[in-house]
C-alpha cells in the first residue's frame, strides 16, 4: 500500500511539472505582447502630452530596439498606481506624485528634467486683474481652483503659502475647485469661473495660443518657494542594466532635434539632468518642517 501510495505521489509530482512547462510564459519586456510603458502625468493639455509622449516612446524604442507605448493617466494618483501595480515602468512625474511612488513601491528616480537651465521651478497664486484682489488676505471669501491635490506647484506649495499668510486654505474659501491641470486653471481664472488659482510659474504661457491676451487679464498675486522639478522614474523591479539604457537613452535623445522637441510639447522640458534620490531630500525637509504628511495630500481638497 505504501509503494502504491508513492507512486501515485510520484506520478501527481511528474503531471504538475509537464503542465507546468507546457504553461504559457509572458513575453519578453520590451516585445509587442508586453511593451514598456511610459506613464505621464495630466499636467498639461492632454492632447499635446501625448502628441510628444507618442514622439517619445517611438524614438526610445529605436534606441532600446524594444517596443514601447505610452499611458497618459486621469489623475496623478492614476500615475503612481499604475506603477505601483507594474502597469507602467517607467512614469513622468511631477514632486509629490515622485516621492509617493517612492514611499510607497519603491520607485526610483533616474532624470530630473531641466527648464530654464534650472531644475527647479516655483508656485504662482493668480486672479483677474480687474478682480480688485490684491493680497492673500484678500482671497477669503472667495472661488478658489487648484490643480489636484498631488499637484506640487498647484496645490502643495500655494496652500503652505497661504497658511503663512494667514489664510486658512481649508475654511477661509468659499468654494475649492480641482480643475486638473495647470492650463484649465488658468482658463478658469481667465472665465471668471474662480476668483484665484494656483499653478506653475508660468503656466499662462500654456494658453496663450489660444488667449492672447491672458497675461494682462490674469496677472499673478505671489509666489511660492522653489520646487526641485519633475522627473523620469522607473519601477524598483526593473533590471539595472535595463534601467542604466533608459537613462542613456534618453539623455541622447534629449541631445537630438527631434528629442527636444517631443520634450517641449510633452512638457516645456529643455532637457534632462542624472540625478538620483538625493535630490529631493531639501524638499522633504521643507515638507517636514511645514508639518505636511505625504498620506495628508492625497486627500481632496474640501
Amino acid at each position: 500500500m505504501k509503494r502504491l501510495m508513492g507512486v501515485a505521489t510520484l506520478g501527481v509530482l511528474f503531471l504538475g511539472l509537464a503542465l507546468g512547462a507546457c504553461a504559457p510564459q509572458k513575453p519578453p519586456l520590451g516585445s509587442e505582447q508586453n511593451p514598456l510603458v511610459m506613464v505621464f502625468v495630466p499636467s498639461g493639455e492632454s492632447e499635446e502630452i501625448k502628441r510628444g509622449g507618442e514622439q517619445l516612446a517611438e524614438l526610445l524604442s529605436k534606441k532600446l530596439n524594444m517596443k514601447v507605448k505610452i499611458n497618459l493617466a486621469s489623475s496623478f494618483a492614476a500615475a503612481v498606481e499604475a506603477m505601483g501595480a507594474g502597469q507602467a515602468q517607467i512614469g513622468w512625474l511631477n514632486t509629490l506624485s515622485y516621492l509617493l511612488a517612492h514611499e510607497k513601491y519603491g520607485v526610483e528616480v533616474i532624470l530630473a528634467t531641466v527648464r530654464f537651465n534650472q531644475t527647479y521651478y516655483t508656485g504662482q497664486i493668480i486672479v483677474r486683474a480687474d478682480s480688485g484682489i490684491k493680497s492673500l488676505a484678500d482671497l477669503k471669501g472667495k472661488v478658489m481652483c487648484w490643480v489636484d491635490p498631488l499637484s506640487t506647484s498647484g496645490y502643495l506649495m500655494p496652500r503652505i503659502l497661504l497658511k503663512a499668510n494667514g489664510v486658512d486654505p481649508d475654511k477661509d474659501f468659499a468654494k475649492t475647485v480641482n480643475a486638473g491641470s495647470h492650463p484649465n486653471v488658468v482658463k478658469a481664472v481667465y472665465n471668471g469661473d474662480c476668483d484665484a488659482g494656483a499653478t506653475y510659474v508660468d503656466a499662462r504661457g500654456a494658453v496663450e495660443k489660444d488667449l492672447p491676451d491672458v497675461k494682462e487679464k490674469v496677472v499673478v498675486l505671489a509666489t511660492t518657494a522653489k520646487i526641485p522639478n519633475d522627473n523620469v522614474s522607473v519601477v524598483k523591479d526593473l533590471p539595472a542594466d535595463l534601467k542604466e539604457k533608459i537613462r542613456q537613452a534618453l539623455l541622447e535623445i534629449a541631445a537630438s532635434e527631434e528629442g527636444k522637441q517631443a520634450l517641449k510639447t510633452v512638457y516645456q522640458i529643455e532637457g534632462l539632468q542624472k540625478v538620483d534620490d538625493s535630490f529631493y531630500d531639501e524638499f522633504r525637509a521643507q515638507l517636514s518642517a511645514s508639518g505636511y504628511k505625504l498620506e495628508d495630500l492625497v486627500k481632496p481638497a474640501k
